[in-house]
């Protein structure tokens, strides 16, 4: 599946391409976060990657996908996969995900984590959601209770709380430093009242170079753009694709 995912990165637009770059980045072994994982685009790219020795800590708030995830884990013999249905932000706490409806259809792609929230933002398009109860926890207390000693990479894509994330994995941050892939889109953190280069710069004084992907190579990137959402953070620089 990992290959074949890496194989669509390229030709299929739901494919993310940033899936086919992340082989320089996650070695055999390696210990893994996808946070907001919904179906599992990243996990099972991450799993492959990291293999029997590694882990990956696969974070979903939302009941369904977070079953599917553990049913597909199962089925795909995905041993290193842990599933955990909790979201992820600056403080533990209970929470509310904010998950919305098209055509009576739930959009898990775009829930969102109430806590933080300056009302809706772009899920004003939605004529429907309804709220989810969710614990809260942060990366470094996800990384105290499971006992990991060390993150090698983390992935998160949470609609706009991704500042939120970062707060609460300072810790994780400083100890291990672990290259980041972060989706940063204007729409969904002005809803938190963050800006892209506020976060950008945040990440900046932590030491973290940015990096996106075009024409199968990650590139430095000085500013976020509207045309592009995945960005790769990393403390060594980039000598090559």
């Amino acid at each position: 599946m990992a290959g074949g995912l890496r194989w669509a990165s390229s030709r299929f637009g739901f494919v993310e391409d940033e899936v086919a770059g992340l082989r320089p980045f996650v070695r055999p072994g390696a210990v893994c976060l996808d946070i907001g994982a919904e179906y599992g685009l990243y996990t099972w790219a991450l799993s492959a990657l990291s293999g029997p020795r590694g882990s990956v800590h696969s974070v979903e708030p939302l009941p369904g996908p977070a079953a599917w995830l553990r049913t597909a884990a199962a089925a795909l013999g995905c041993d290193n996969v842990t599933v955990h249905r909790v979201a992820l932000g600056a403080r533990a706490q209970q929470g509310t995900m904010s998950l919305p409806r098209r055509r009576l259809l739930p959009v898990h792609g775009r829930a969102y984590l109430t806590e933080g929230a300056e009302g809706p933002g772009p899920n004003t398009e939605f004529a429907r959601s309804r709220p989810v109860p969710t614990g809260v926890r942060t990366v470094d207390g996800l990384c105290h209770h499971m006992g990991l000693d060390r993150v090698d990479f983390i992935k998160a894509d949470v609609e706009g709380a991704e500042a939120a994330v970062l707060a609460g994995a300072r810790r994780t941050l400083l100890r291990d430093r672990p290259p980041l892939l972060l989706e940063i889109e204007d729409r969904h953190l002005a809803k938190y009242g963050v800006r892209p280069a506020t976060l950008v710069a945040d990440l900046r004084e932590l030491g973290y170079s940015m990096y996106r992907r075009r024409d199968g190579e990650w590139h430095p990137e000085a500013v976020v753009s509207d045309d592009f959402r995945n960005y790769l953070f990393t403390v060594h620089p980039l000598t090559h694709g």
